[in-house]
């Protein structure tokens, strides 16, 4: 599930609260919808921010910081990034493949990642017969996974950049 707890922004202490964001409500109904469709597991992860703090420094204004086209004094909540990650759930789908791949309880497995992280569980499937067919969401499929699928699909049409939204789920 999306992060969902409070923050401040690093400059003007503005208040976030990651639940309410646009990101998180679309996440949310995202995957209501999917829990909803017939023949798909919604495996999620844990969301949380990284240990050493929530807000780092983006690499581009680190650039002009340490060149000297920025002050410290000119920083604002744009040149930060948060440090939410999501963490276990990798684990959780390659497990999910080799479970159904080891039962034969199918015979195509599609997967919405581009991730090499799931060569492993590709490769395993492959090897005993079951069609692997990563649907990235029009995302970049990391070149070690394009090697051992058996195609590329997308099962939702391309978005137009900008227009992203809950109602395109469905």
């Amino acid at each position: 599930m999306p992060y969902g707890a409070k923050a401040h922004k690093p400059v003007s202490n503005q208040a976030v609260d990651y639940a309410k964001s646009d990101v998180a409500v679309f996440r949310r109904e995202l995957f209501e919808a999917l829990r909803r469709r017939p023949n798909v597991a919604l495996r999620l992860g844990e969301v949380r921010k990284e240990s050493e703090g929530l807000w780092v420094l983006k690499q581009g204004s680190q650039k002009r910081l340490l060149s000297g086209d920025l002050a410290a004094a000119d920083l604002e909540d744009s040149d930060f990034t948060d440090q939410i990650r999501q963490k276990g759930v990798d684990m959780r789908i390659g497990l999910d493949i080799a479970t159904i791949t080891l039962k034969k309880q199918a015979n195509i497995i599609v997967l919405v990642s581009g991730d090499s992280d799931f060569v492993p569980a590709a490769k395993l499937a492959r090897r005993e017969g079951v069609i692997f067919i990563p649907d990235p969401l029009w995302q970049h499929v990391a070149p070690d996974l394009s090697e051992h699928i058996d195609r590329l699909t997308s099962g939702f049409s391309r978005p137009q950049r900008g227009t992203q939204t809950a109602d395109t789920v469905e």
